[in-house]
């Protein structure tokens, strides 16, 4: 009988068409056996994600139902031959196979000059994910999420870099800001409706010392912390030299009479340096005694505070309510006590709100879905992007763990 499972082995395309009549499905023997040479393993190891996606794409639901109903059962008849070819079992093929497949498809080109297509290796790093397949949960293997320090080392050199160049770039604009009594400060409903607080612009910066606070103790204890501080370091230094460009190329006048700007007051090479460098070692902060002018188009407060909200909100669960709206507390107060001290026009914060937002949102819909991730298009406007997301498979789980291992003492008294 064909469909012993003694047989299957020797199954050829011919042997997978009769079936497939036998089955009902005879409209697919030309798609499956003539076109793509389905044999009886092929068939055994085939998934509804298969059928859906390229190349195959049957279009009729019904029939991709009925259809993985019957490999279903040929493939619960055959679960010796599945255990020999590395499935542990039927219900954890499908989320298996389909991993495969999609890692198949998105690697069709090296990344990093090496080919991680084939790579189902498994160590102590791995991932167990909870995957929805055929109407069920199930808990599969994925590939481990590799660390990958060298590329976080790099993210930190970058960033590093913008932020002196943004340090660099201040000083420029300090020196060509326009003065006060030829162009008074532009008119704002927010400015011009809220009386300036003087002590607001601090408190700002206690928002976002405290937002810094959570997310390095957040970035200590998760599991996966190389990753998240490489994307910390891509999103903030990418934004930043944004706005350096946003700073340079147009200058604004004070927002406020308060602020006691005058240009030119750096002279030779050496003093614009040291300004720069106390801009950069202070973190431009008017907490470590930095005062600058003319950097307004956008508010680099608001992107650091807004940021940081959205790397706690995204990387710790759900669950945790009481942090999350914490989080935004202090994102929203910040944002309110930068517009109350009067030192950013309120178009300054808004941009810096929604492109921090916007590129936080669109990188990481991207690193989870993995749609562009490995394509020519991506490659070429998105490359930091394909550089150090082409290993990450999928959303990075929410998992944590101690940085270093216990000390010896401490396991013997604690176990």
């Amino acid at each position: 009988m064909m469909g012993s499972p003694f047989n299957i082995r020797r199954w050829t395309s011919k042997h997978v068409a009769k079936w497939l009549k036998d089955e009902g499905f005879s409209e697919y023997v030309d798609l499956l056996c003539n076109k793509h040479r389905l044999d009886g393993i092929a068939l055994l190891t085939l998934t509804e994600y298969d059928l859906r996606c390229p190349p195959l794409e049957l279009k009729v639901l019904g029939d991709i139902k009925r259809l993985m109903v019957s490999i279903r059962k040929l493939q619960k008849q055959h679960k010796d031959i599945l255990v020999e070819m590395g499935y542990a079992s039927d219900e954890c093929l499908a989320g298996t196979v389909a991993h495969a497949s999609n890692s198949s498809q998105s690697r069709d080109c090296q990344c990093n000059g090496v080919d991680h297509s084939r790579d189902t290796s498994v160590s102590g790093g791995d991932l167990r994910v909870e995957q929805y397949q055929n109407g069920k949960y199930f808990k599969c293997q994925t590939r481990r999420l590799d660390p990958e320090f060298w590329k976080t080392a790099l993210s930190s050199v970058y960033v590093f870099i913008v932020f002196g160049f943004t340090s660099i770039v201040m000083v420029v604009v300090h020196e060509r800001v326009p003065d006060m009594q030829t162009y008074p400060p532009l008119p704002d409903i927010f400015l011009d409706s809220v009386p300036r607080i003087p002590w607001a612009f601090a408190m700002a910066e206690v928002c976002g010392v405290v937002l810094c606070t959570i997310w390095l103790l957040l970035l200590l204890l998760h599991k996966h912390r190389s990753i998240l501080f490489r994307r910390m370091c891509s999103l903030m230094g990418t934004v930043f030299l944004l706005r350096c460009v946003t700073m340079f190329v147009t200058s604004l006048s004070v927002p406020g009479h308060h602020l006691q700007c005058s240009g030119k007051l750096y002279g030779d090479v050496w003093a614009k340096f040291q300004r720069a460098l106390a801009i950069w070692s202070g973190f431009g902060m008017t907490l470590t005694g930095v005062h600058t002018c003319g950097d307004y188009m956008f508010s680099g407060h608001t992107v650091v505070i807004t940021m940081l909200n959205f790397f706690v909100t995204e990387y710790t669960p759900r669950s945790w309510n009481f942090l999350h709206t914490l989080s935004w507390v202090l994102n929203l107060f910040g944002i309110f006590f930068i517009l109350a001290a009067h030192e950013h026009y309120s178009i300054d914060v808004f941009i810096a709100f929604y492109i921090t937002t916007r590129l936080f949102l669109y990188y990481h819909t991207l690193a989870n879905t993995r749609a562009y991730q490995q394509s020519r298009r991506a490659r070429i406007w998105f490359p930091m992007f394909s550089f150090f997301e082409c290993n990450v498979n999928g959303p990075v789980p929410n998992e944590y763990s101690w940085p270093l291992s216990r000390p010896r003492l401490l396991k013997v008294l604690i176990g």
